[in-house]
């Protein structure tokens, strides 16, 4: 079996993102490699030049490749060790041709239609710029914090929450308590979003089209995120926006390449929710999921004290918030902030909450104990996230530590359940000889390239590969969808 040092390095600390060769030997194996070599070439004096030269290669090469073998027994006995061989030989080696394969097939992209949905972008940042200098009485850089900050503070007399030594604050949050002082704002805030999908996802896109393939071939890490979840670079294919509107109509310039193709995408229900209710073993969460409710509702019915048939959309939506903070370990302030209601009513809300789910209240009574004791968290598949700043002296920096405690068995999970997912579903699409391709994951999202002939088929492989990676305490669900394009899809 293949054995990668860096990936194995991770799995025993994700949170250093430093895997190089001459790191790694220098953690494992006390190896300075460059005064190895330096040393090496001093003995080399007596020879030739063009000898020199290639024994000074082959001596660089011979010795990364000898660090590489003992950091490999290293490695692998401290695997051993730590529990965590298992993770490395069943999820993250075998997930290492999935990647690859993803990157070598990429997405196709429609570039005449990023081109022209790029103009209409632009077109409307014009149309926008030119609102924004009538409220504001006079033309300015908009992009400039400072001018901005001068026209909003200085010449509207608008309400300052915050100043620093350069200047006004204008940044988002900022702006969105001021939308009802003046209608500069919510063009201001447009102004941004439209702007910021200009320069990131059109003309930031379309360096990134391989002109041959016409598709975008991202680039998928196993070793960035302390999580577990994998990442994506050049292009970021996981940072496209899915809320708003303008994100969901760019996903149409992602298409099947031939017209006898369709996308199959499917999506985790609700994954870590349901991975919550498994490890907290909550029963009133796994009660809700085991029965088919809506798990928001459930939630506003409880934190809330009514009938679950007289939740209103205004209260489940507060009640998902409150159900998704907790998994992140949000505090009072920041539900408030989130659902625009007083600290001391978000408070009352976590309060409520977590006494109506005790089994997740003892949850997180427990985790920073069990932290403080080992040094670290895990997931189900015992990967590992060691969290010092549970024990700092700074206050923010240990409040960090317990989100990060509670959040790692959560989300880490999630990220060990879809990457086995992705695992299975590529074996079989392979095992079954089909030409159909796995080609993008995003976060709980899996999307294949399919052959009209093919769809049924592949649809039951991404349910059933999905939905069976692990045995729960409630069931794993997955969307299926399908379409011509990305949105269409989604």
């Amino acid at each position: 079996m293949s054995f990668d040092i860096k990936i194995a390095a991770y799995i025993l600390n994700s949170v250093t993102n430093q895997y190089s060769l001459k790191t790694l030997a220098d953690s494992y194996l006390n190896v300075d490699i460059d005064n190895y070599l330096d040393t090496e070439k001093e003995n080399a004096n007596q020879i030739s030049l063009f000898e020199e030269n290639k024994k000074e290669i082959n001596k660089e090469e011979t010795t990364k490749t000898l660090m590489i073998y003992k950091l490999k027994e290293v490695l692998e006995e401290k695997l051993k060790e730590n529990e965590g061989l298992d993770l490395f030989e069943k999820i993250e080696m075998p997930l290492v041709p999935v990647l690859a394969s993803m990157e070598y097939e990429g997405v196709y992209v429609d570039k005449q239609e990023l081109t022209e949905f790029g103009q209409k972008l632009q077109e409307r940042i014009n149309a926008i710029t030119k609102e924004i200098y009538e409220l504001a009485g006079q033309e300015f850089n908009i992009n400039s914090t400072k001018q901005l900050g001068e026209i909003l503070f200085e010449k509207l007399g608008l309400t300052v929450y915050k100043k620093t030594k350069t200047g006004y604050s204008t940044d988002v949050e900022i702006l969105e308590k001021l939308k009802l002082e003046h209608p500069i704002i919510e063009k201001i805030l447009e102004y941004r979003q439209i702007a910021k999908m200009n320069s990131t996802f059109v003309e930031g896109l379309i360096p990134y089209i391989n002109p041959y393939t016409k598709r975008i071939h991202s680039h998928f890490h196993q070793t960035v995120t302390s999580t577990g979840r994998i990442s994506s670079s050049d292009p970021n294919m996981q940072n496209i926006p899915t809320r708003i509107e303008l994100g969901k109509m760019l996903r149409k310039i992602f298409k099947a390449e031939k017209e006898n193709q369709e996308f199959i995408d499917a999506d985790y229900s609700q994954i870590e929710l349901r991975v919550f209710a498994h490890i907290s073993q909550d029963e009133e969460m796994i009660k809700a999921f085991n029965n088919g409710e809506d798990i928001h509702a459930q939630a506003a019915s409880k934190v809330f004290g009514v009938n679950i048939k007289d939740v209103t959309p205004d209260l489940r939506t507060k009640a998902k918030a409150v159900n998704f903070g907790i998994v992140y370990g949000i505090s009072d302030f920041g539900l408030a902030e989130q659902i625009g209601v007083k600290r001391s009513e978000a408070k009352q809300y976590i309060e409520q909450y977590l006494k109506k789910y005790n089994g997740i209240k003892k949850f997180m009574d427990e985790i920073p104990k069990k932290v403080k004791e080992t040094g670290y968290v895990e997931t189900m598949f015992k990967r590992r996230r060691y969290v010092p700043e549970i024990n700092s002296s700074n206050y923010m920096v240990r409040q960090f530590g317990n989100r990060a405690a509670m959040n790692m068995p959560i989300q880490g999970t999630a990220a060990d359940i879809i990457k086995i997912a992705m695992i299975n579903v590529y074996n079989e699409l392979n095992k079954q000889k089909l030409k159909s391709k796995l080609i993008l994951q995003v976060h709980d999202e899996l999307l294949i390239e399919t052959y009209d002939e093919e769809k049924e088929v592949v649809k039951n492989i991404l349910k059933n590969c999905m939905e069976n990676v692990i045995n729960l305490s409630v069931p794993l669900k997955a969307e299926i969808n399908e379409g011509k394009n990305w949105y269409e899809a989604k």
